[in-house]
């Protein structure tokens, strides 16, 4: 999976005797303790390097927050995902999006400051 070490990535397949078990579907609850009542949900469709997420549901005026989209980006990263596409109500309308997902532990350009 794409140049990840092991510890970052999660292995979609998993082979006991001779069967292979392929992942692929997740779900998502957004939730301090399994087990608790959660506040979102969402699930994963996972077909090879993309995701699609449908049924994001949160609890009213619990919103979906920047912080869950960035934890959303770092679980498509570490499952090796290129893009994850989403459908979702904004101002009433559905709206289509295409997300692509940076590579985990992308190379950060070195900023020098330069006197002029």
């Amino acid at each position: 999976m794409k140049d990840q070490s092991p510890q970052d990535s999660l292995s979609r397949y998993v082979q006991i005797d001779k069967w292979i078990f392929e992942v692929k579907s997740v779900r998502a609850i957004r939730v301090d303790d399994f087990g608790k009542p959660y506040s979102a949900v969402a699930n994963f469709a996972l077909n090879g390097n993309s995701a699609y997420i449908d049924g994001l549901l949160t609890r009213e005026d619990d919103d979906f927050t920047r912080e869950d989209y960035q934890t959303f980006v770092k679980m498509s990263q570490q499952l090796g995902l290129d893009t994850v596409n989403f459908d979702r109500f904004k101002q009433k309308q559905r709206v289509s999006d295409i997300v692509k997902v940076p590579p985990l532990h992308s190379a950060k350009p070195e900023l020098k400051l330069v006197l002029v």
